[in-house]
């Protein structure tokens, strides 16, 4: 059923990672976030796009992690997710991240791209605004994209408009990004 026409008292919420990582953990705390549903958790590889056609979750969380003898890594199991279930969203999780993997998470139809080490409210905030329509960056790796972006493209071609979200250091919480600048602070959701 579209998404539009399904009475949403919740999130509906795909968890797939390298089962070495967070794997129980992260399920149960978004469990205690409101108005987020854990609705599958699967190690990340071939079987999370069959998950979603099952449970049809309304955000995917994918780890980054590289292919391997489970099967494809994050980046195309979210290239496989944006062609066979196109209402998911997808959020990508990573320990570390740059501006490759970032661009490449990006045209693989990714709604986001976020450091593990983030807290659980940061990431529920997140799944929150990607199915609202956003793209969500880690502001650290959305910095380090921007000056990429900027030192080697084509400054007449404006860069499509990104909004970081997550915690570093000397950066807000938030921050919407037109061509590679921070402009304003966005009040954090509460």
């Amino acid at each position: 059923m579209p998404r539009d026409h399904r009475p949403a008292t919740s999130v509906r919420v795909l968890l797939a990672e390298d089962p070495v990582t967070r794997y129980g953990a992260l399920a149960f705390l978004l469990r205690m976030e409101p108005g987020i549903e854990v609705v599958a958790q699967v190690a990340a590889g071939r079987s999370v796009v069959e998950t979603a056609l099952t449970h049809r979750p309304d955000v995917a969380l994918l780890d980054l992690g590289p292919a391997g003898p489970s099967g494809p890594n994050g980046l195309d199991t979210a290239a496989a997710l944006r062609d066979q279930v196109p209402d998911c969203r997808v959020l990508i999780l990573t320990t570390a991240g740059g501006p490759e993997p970032l661009r490449r998470a990006l045209a693989a139809g990714a709604a986001g791209f976020l450091v593990k080490d983030g807290s659980v409210r940061e990431l529920a905030s997140a799944i929150r605004r990607v199915l609202a329509g956003e793209t969500v960056i880690d502001p650290a790796l959305a910095a380090v994209a921007a000056a990429d972006t900027a030192a080697t493209t084509d400054t007449s071609v404006p860069p499509p408009a990104l909004t970081a979200h997550g915690s570093a250091p000397g950066l807000p919480s938030c921050v919407p990004l037109e061509q590679g600048r921070p402009e304003e602070v966005l009040p954090e959701e509460r």
